[in-house]
């Protein structure tokens, strides 16, 4: 079967198009498929949890140890359905002087989903705190690094 010249060169364009259409989102921190979690336990899953966060958004971890006063303490509860899917996030503890960074936060969990599979525990329920530097990177209590 003999293919038509012009179909090479308009399926090798589309081809080039999704591709540099995926990248940009794996570049602003959008998760990839899910990885599954061996976790028994809601604390043991929160360690998976942060490992994948900070794997998804590298360039958003702030490296060392964290200033005396960090710009913004933000308190949240997420919880998962047993493929790792974020179903509901529960704002606990907000910064009432910085919102942006509650609502970034609220978009960073959204765009990590999907997080490991909590297979073992058919969904998952967790609390994080993640610690805010004025920068915009972050800290998040499970992996930190403590404070100067």
């Amino acid at each position: 079967m003999k293919v038509c010249r012009p179909f090479l060169i308009v399926s090798s364009a589309l081809a080039l198009l999704i591709g540099l259409a995926a990248a940009p989102a794996r570049a602003q921190g959008v998760a990839m498929a899910a990885t599954v979690s061996s976790a028994e336990t809601a604390k043991a899953y929160r360690m998976d949890a942060a490992k994948h966060i900070y794997k998804v958004y590298a360039d958003k971890i702030y490296k060392g140890k964290l200033p005396p006063l960090v710009h913004a303490i933000v308190v949240l509860e997420v919880e998962l359905d047993a493929g790792g899917n974020v179903r509901h996030v529960h704002m606990v503890r907000v910064p009432t002087h910085a919102p942006d960074v509650t609502a970034r936060v609220r978009e960073l969990i959204h765009h990590a989903s999907p997080m490991p599979a909590p297979t073992r525990l058919g969904g998952a329920r967790f609390t994080e705190i993640w610690l805010v530097d004025k920068s915009g990177r972050f800290q998040l209590d499970a992996l930190t690094e403590g404070q100067l």
